[in-house]
């Protein structure tokens, strides 16, 4: 990676998972947080910004029907992301802008983005993502939007530190290379 070669003398621990970890108590430097963030104590630098859609595979639309408007989707099957900080809804907008919750409880729930959009794909539900996960499925016909004239939702996407973190080099070096490789990119090229 052009971050090692830039800067040899830093090590760097990733830690793929999907649960919310507390930077401080459990020790990490930095963490990548897509949506609202709420801890305020966090110091945060906006990498870039992600579309999040409902989709679902054309053989589990054909099987159970289209929805065609919110409320319908109270009679299908909610694949649920059981990692986000809301808990079990979906927080969507509606076309006159109103926000609305939409309970996902009971259906599938899966801790991992990448197995629920394989979930959706085997037609067992709709799944709602971001699009840097769902987009190569779109584009190879595996899924197609749910509701497609709702307005899109876009989320941004962090870097997050304890305060007083950024003044540690190797975190400032971390959080500008992840900005000027990562501000360029579309919300579906991630």
């Amino acid at each position: 990676s052009t971050f090692f070669q830039e800067y040899p003398d830093i090590t760097v621990n990733v830690v793929l998972d999907n649960r919310y970890v507390e930077l401080v108590s459990e020790g990490f430097d930095i963490a990548i947080r897509i949506g609202e963030l709420e801890d305020s104590s966090l110091q945060a630098r906006k990498l870039n910004k992600t579309t999040k859609r409902m989709i679902a595979s054309p053989a589990y639309l054909d099987k159970f029907g289209r929805p065609s408007r919110i409320d319908d989707l109270n009679s299908h099957k909610l694949l649920h992301y059981s990692s986000q900080s809301n808990g079990a809804v979906w927080k969507l907008i509606a076309p006159s802008g109103e926000r609305r919750h939409i309970r996902t409880a009971g259906g599938l729930s899966v801790n991992d983005g990448q197995s629920l959009l394989n979930a959706a794909i085997s037609g067992l539900g709709i799944a709602y993502l971001p699009g840097f996960l769902y987009a190569k499925a779109i584009e190879d016909g595996l899924l197609e939007f749910v509701i497609p004239e709702l307005p899109v939702e876009t989320q941004g996407i962090y870097a997050v530190y304890p305060p007083g973190g950024i003044t540690q080099p190797k975190v400032r070096a971390f959080v500008d290379f992840l900005i000027k490789e990562f501000s360029n990119k579309s919300p579906l090229d991630w």
